[in-house]
């Protein structure tokens, strides 16, 4: 990757990262871990990348939380994957956590408008 790609690239929001998760297993079904990263890149256009380091770990706590289930299959490439499920509790977090963030987003709104 080039310099200007990198500098076209932000980071997540802090507190985000989940609700982009939740959103991508909702609008797309079971997906490996990979596939939420690349869909999320390629549906912010480039803008936002999700990094293994914070993927794996935010899918572990996702887990734990039952807010998705996991399987292994296999992948697009023949490879052992696994699955991530989106469950009841998820998309009820989903909804949670897209109140919040438009919440949030109503208030910084306000904030950086002229007055």
């Amino acid at each position: 990757m080039g310099k200007d790609e990198a500098s076209n690239r932000s980071e997540i929001p802090p507190g985000t990262l989940y609700m982009l998760i939740l959103k991508s297993l909702a609008h797309l079904g079971p997906m490996h871990g990979y596939g939420i990263a690349q869909h999320i890149q390629q549906t912010s256009q480039d803008v936002l990348q999700v990094e293994e380091g914070s993927l794996y770990p935010a899918l572990q706590r996702m887990l734990i939380k039952g807010w998705v289930v996991a399987e292994w299959g296999q992948s697009e490439k023949n490879r052992r994957a696994r699955y991530y499920h989106l469950t009841p509790a998820g998309k009820k977090q989903l909804s949670a956590e897209i109140s919040e963030f438009e919440k949030v987003m109503r208030a910084i709104t306000r904030v950086i408008q002229p007055a």
